[in-house]
């Protein structure tokens, strides 16, 4: 799936390259960050070599990985970054945006950006997977139109948001 650039009023959505890593592992360099997700920041060579497996794209021809991260066009600095995960008519979309940047709407503008780019595919339906304490997470999927449902996954509350009607 060839992704593209996405712009939003305060960001641009740039394609996922090797060469972010290094200014990213700052952006996520925070240990709260990892809170709901697990796991703990990763040094600049280790998002390195991640980059390297992302852009290289799925081994599964049926999954596209779709990777952009978030740079703040006032500052043309990183910010974040989001995520979707195709298979089929479903993507699975995540965000993360750096502790300093949090607060500030960016994660909401961004995943809402996401959608709408997703929308104009031939999606029927975007899930995402949210702790049920996260909830500023909880808040960028509503902004997002997504809807928590009745399912769990790995103690996530899975979210859930048509594209048909």
């Amino acid at each position: 799936m060839d992704i593209g650039t996405i712009r939003t009023t305060r960001l641009d959505l740039l394609p996922l390259q090797v060469s972010h890593a290094a200014e990213m592992a700052v952006v996520l360099s925070d240990p709260a960050l990892h809170t709901f997700i697990g796991g703990s920041p990763s040094t600049a060579e280790a998002l390195r070599q991640r980059y390297e497996r992302l852009v290289a794209g799925s081994p599964d021809p049926a999954v596209s990985w779709c990777n952009w991260v978030l740079r703040e066009t006032s500052e043309s600095r990183l910010v974040g970054t989001v995520q979707a995960t195709v298979m089929g008519p479903t993507a699975e979309i995540a965000w993360v945006v750096g502790t300093p940047w949090q607060g500030r709407g960016y994660a909401s503008e961004a995943a809402r950006a996401l959608v709408d780019h997703l929308s104009g595919r031939s999606l029927h339906t975007v899930i995402a997977h949210i702790h049920p304490d996260h909830l500023a997470s909880a808040a960028v999927a509503r902004a997002a139109g997504l809807a928590p449902t009745a399912e769990m996954q790995d103690g996530e509350v899975r979210w859930r948001r048509s594209l048909r009607a």
